[in-house]
Parts: C-alpha cells; structure tokens; sequence
C-alpha cells in the first residue's frame, strides 16, 4: 500500500476483476444497509407493549452517514476503474479496455448474424403452390456466397475469442491504484 501525498489517502492496488468484485461487495453492503433502514425505520407496538420493550437497535444518522460513505467510495472507485479502462491499452488489440468494451459486443454480433448467414442455403425450396390447377413451386436463393459467409464466420469467432482472451488477461494480471479505506 502506498500513500497518495496529494490527497493524504492509502492507496492500495486491484486489477479490474478484484475491483470488480469490491464494487460488489460495496453494492451488496449498501443494499444490506437499506434493507435495515427500511426493516428498522418503523415499528409497530400494540397497546399493551412498552414502546422501549420493541423498539428494534436503529441509529438512523449513523446509518446515514454509512450509507454516504459507501456511495462516496463506490463513486471513487468506479472513477478509477474509468480512468483505468480509458488509458490501459489491450495488447494485441491497439485498444483500451473501454474501446474493448465496445469491440466485444460489436463481434458478438457480427458473429450472431454471420451464423445465420452462414447457414443458409445457397438454394431452398420455400413453397409449393397451386395456381389455377397448376403446381408452382418456389426457391429462395441466397444472394451471396454462403462459403464466404461461412470463412467470415471463422475469421469473427476467432477474433472474439482473441478479444475475450486477451482482455480476460488485462482484467486478471494489471493492476491499478485505488484509494484504500
């Protein structure tokens, strides 16, 4: 852990996946925290119970004050995580994180419709009909090569795969700095 002189704050450092899993773990403390306020806030007494006899433990400005304390450090550490994502250049990729965070969902569908295309027929019989007594029959062709549909759906899934790994990678071995409480 080192001290930021600047700011007089520790801090500590985390890849993407362990800042990841702070935010979750800030997130998971913040709902637990709403959930007593909303449990404890109120309560009910009968008429022949003594208020102080029921009364649940509830300190409503210290559950204030935690509650702003983890939205403060939930907005300090997803600021982080965003500066970390803008700088951090993906290797093999010539792409930050968050421009990776783009690409990957852009491939994924390139790919999802490459896979249609690359599954159709260059040639389907569609229907059979009858038109005054005659039979018609009608064929859907593809107008495109559905090899090089198939070749493009390869070269799509490869490079997703690539991204994922890679950024799988990132998230998993650098790390950056963030304030530590």
């Amino acid at each position: 852990m080192e001290k930021n002189n600047a700011e007089n704050v520790m801090m500590k450092k985390y890849t993407s996946s362990e800042a990841a899993k702070l935010l979750r773990k800030l997130s998971e403390e913040h709902e637990a925290l709403k959930r007593l306020e909303n449990q404890c806030g109120t309560f009910t007494v009968s008429l022949d119970e003594k208020i102080e006899d029921v009364r649940p433990e509830y300190d409503f400005a210290e559950v204030q004050e935690r509650l702003e304390t983890l939205e403060n450090r939930v907005r300090r550490v997803k600021h982080g995580i965003n500066i970390f994502n803008t700088v951090t250049i993906v290797p093999g990729f010539d792409m930050t994180i968050d421009q990776m965070l783009v690409y990957i969902p852009q491939l994924s569908e390139k790919k999802r419709r490459l896979t249609t295309l690359a599954e159709q027929l260059p040639k389907e019989r569609i229907a059979a009909s009858s038109y005054v007594g005659r039979a018609i029959i009608e064929y859907r062709y593809a107008n495109y090569d559905v090899a090089m549909a198939k070749v493009q759906l390869a070269a799509v899934s490869d490079e997703l795969s690539k991204a994922q790994t890679a950024l799988d990678l990132v998230n998993n071995t650098v790390e950056m700095e963030l304030p530590e409480w």
